[in-house]
């Protein structure tokens, strides 16, 4: 290193030299530095300055040996989410199989309804023969008749509601599950949608334990402002592989917590924006110390000498680089430029990580760590794992906005399933309910051909592991047309009825289903193209998992056009299977159906636990919550997954 810049930055070169050596690296009575050639100039070394320097590098070092803690911090809340999660899904496991009592009758029905679903993908039958649930609620409920125009009477009828009652304790823990289940209004003026309380709730806990790591024994001084913009740049750092591990599609945290990644890209969000602001508030401080606040004998010659130092321009290479991963992943970013936003988010992840890698050596094993994960989830599993290429056929529906992409083939013998949990590792040996893929559409432009889209798979999941197993499986996607990938996708399909895919998937969560199966009414509600998350469910549950339970469903419309998304034999075949199917009349014709009043009379007419799974727009999503959460704080025993659509 030339002598001019060590003399120019020294205090950079202990700092470093300290840090590298997690001790002091200066002695009480003489101190200087040495580069490789020839030793320059010395340290002040008279006694106020020197306890103010070891003083300075004493707190640094104390901060990384804080943070190290963080990580521990972290796993043992993640073990005891996954201690929950596993309790619960013994109970759910225990209750289900109650409900779903196996019967050869229940088995002959089962391969009856598989071999008509067979038929029914291809249009060769009708529907599968029909059946009353033993034991479920619509034997007991007298519905209006059809010329009364069904769809817009209640769901129940008129019969005398269920009466909770409770001691004072049981309504107290009620009315705090009804605050944790409640989801407030939007924020006025910037429209944003909040989550539940019990999310920001959770999310508050986690922005608070990084706020105790950031103020932690801090000297609260202002000749100490270094610390605390250091401090900023670990909290920063430490949360790096955190925020990879939540943006992975093929992650441990499913298994451990039953949340995949769609689920958990809350907490993604939430991690990006803390860290965003760490590195704000670092590099900003960095800057107030240097020109307000450090002592002159600590100052270079110029700030220009400051600022262009390589850890200072490495530094600020990551921190422009993160700053503008957050700005293009703000919602009206990507509701704009969707295929900009992909391409951007893995350009300015390589820079950013490159150049972290460069700002200090403190951040390698992060970096390293979050590398590691990136490319495992990307590269190894994804690409080489979990894709597949097709032939799908192309079809404009009704509404002249919604394409339908179907895909046939014969599944492999050999099972394919995931060395842990029930998800096939390929998309070729078929997925479950409510699980989506990514696909790509190489033919549309270069650019295409490295872009993916996630999309809910609208088709019943083939029933893999029965005996009566079909060998065959039909896959459809529902694909709503907006700007860029969809537009173009629409344009081929009016000159072409086929096309050349990639899927990469399945990817997913069954914790609705398992929530669903475990109680003895489930109610299934859908706005638009969130049919394409329930009528899989339902299809399971009425199927595959048939039992002594009541399913309700409900698919909101905005036009008539729109009930071309699910072919009317697979709705019949539903009602014939004992499923209650209700489809009110379209909101451009009749306005909002009383979503509330059908919560609120299921929750106070059945009998033991309700389940609720909810996917449409937000506005329906908020209404379906907050109407559970009110029968909740009356005492109902409700269940709620909200499964929201859109990135």
């Amino acid at each position: 290193m030339p002598i001019g810049r060590v003399e120019r930055e020294w205090a950079l070169e202990v700092f470093r030299e300290s840090l590298r050596a997690s001790r002091l690296s200066l002695a009480l009575d003489e101190v200087s530095i040495l580069s490789k050639e020839n030793p320059v100039r010395k340290i002040p070394t008279d006694p106020e300055s020197l306890q103010y320097l070891r003083d300075l590098l004493a707190y640094i070092l104390n901060g990384r040996t804080i943070i190290f803690t963080y990580n521990i911090a972290l796993v043992v809340i993640l073990v005891l989410l996954s201690f929950l999660h596993l309790s619960e899904r013994i109970r759910e496991r225990r209750r289900w199989k109650i409900i779903e009592q196996d019967s050869p009758a229940a088995l002959e029905r089962v391969g009856k309804t598989t071999e008509d679903s067979e038929a029914a993908n291809e249009n060769e039958a009708d529907s599968s023969s029909s059946s009353t649930l033993e034991g479920s609620l619509s034997s007991q409920v007298t519905l209006k008749a059809a010329d009364a125009d069904i769809e817009r009477q209640p769901l129940l009828g008129t019969r005398r509601r269920k009466s909770f009652s409770g001691g004072l304790s049981t309504r107290f823990v009620n009315f705090l599950k009804f605050l944790l289940m409640y989801q407030p209004r939007p924020i006025p003026i910037i429209n944003r949608t909040l989550p539940s309380n019990g999310t920001s709730l959770f999310v508050l806990a986690f922005l608070s334990l990084n706020v105790f790591y950031h103020l932690y024994r801090l000297p609260f001084e202002l000749r100490h402002f270094f610390v605390f913009a250091d401090r900023a740049g670990l909290i920063f750092i430490v949360n790096l592989p955190l925020l990879y591990l939540l943006a992975a599609k093929n992650q441990p945290l499913k298994i451990l917590t039953g949340h995949s990644y769609e689920a958990l890209n809350i907490y993604h969000r939430r991690v990006g924006e803390l860290m965003c602001f760490e590195a704000f508030v670092h590099f900003g401080g960095m800057i107030i110390w240097r020109l307000w606040i450090s002592p002159p004998w600590l100052k270079s010659n110029s700030f220009y000498n400051y600022i262009t130092h390589p850890l200072i321009l490495f530094g600020i290479g990551a921190f422009v680089s993160y700053e503008l991963l957050y700005f293009t992943s703000l919602g009206s970013f990507r509701e704009r430029w969707y295929e900009l936003f992909l391409a951007s988010h893995v350009v300015l992840q390589i820079a950013a990580l490159v150049f972290l890698w460069l700002h200090f050596f403190t951040c390698r094993p992060y970096v390293l760590a979050s590398l590691v994960i990136f490319v495992i989830d990307r590269l190894v599993w994804r690409l080489c794992m979990k894709s597949a290429k097709f032939t799908a056929d192309l079809s404009v529906l009704e509404d002249d906005q919604t394409l339908l992409l179907s895909i046939d083939w014969d599944i492999p013998r050999s099972k394919g399933r995931a060395c842990l949990g029930r998800s096939p590792q390929n998309i070729r040996h078929g997925w479950l309910p409510a699980d989506h893929v990514f696909i790509s559409v190489p033919i549309l432009g270069r650019g295409h051909s490295l872009q993916a889209h996630p999309f809910t798979i609208a088709s019943a999941a083939p029933v893999i592991d029965s005996a009566h197993s079909p060998n065959h499986a039909w896959l459809s996607l529902l694909i709503r047309v907006q700007s860029g990938f969809t537009s173009k996708l629409l344009d081929h399909a009016r000159s072409n009825s086929r096309v050349a895919v990639r899927l990469d998937g399945p990817y997913g969560s069954q914790d609705p289903l398992n929530m669903l199966r475990s109680c003895r009414n489930a109610v299934l509600i859908a706005g638009g193209s969130g049919i394409a998350v329930t009528f899989p469910l339902a299809w399971d549950l009425a199927t595959t998992h048939r039992g002594k339970r009541q399913v309700h469903f409900i698919w909101v419309t905005h036009s008539r056009s729109q009930r071309s998304w699910i072919p009317e034999e697979r709705i019949a075949e539903l009602r014939q299977l004992g499923v209650h199917v209700t489809i009110p009349e379209p909101t451009n014709e009749a306005g909002r159906p009383d979503i509330p009043g059908y919560v609120t009379d299921l929750a106070a007419f059945s009998e033991g636990r309700v389940g609720f799974v909810v996917s449409g727009p937000d506005g329906l999503n908020r209404t379906a919550r907050n109407a559970g959460a009110e029968a909740v704080k009356s005492g109902a025993d409700i269940q709620l997954r909200v499964e929201k659509f859109g990135w």
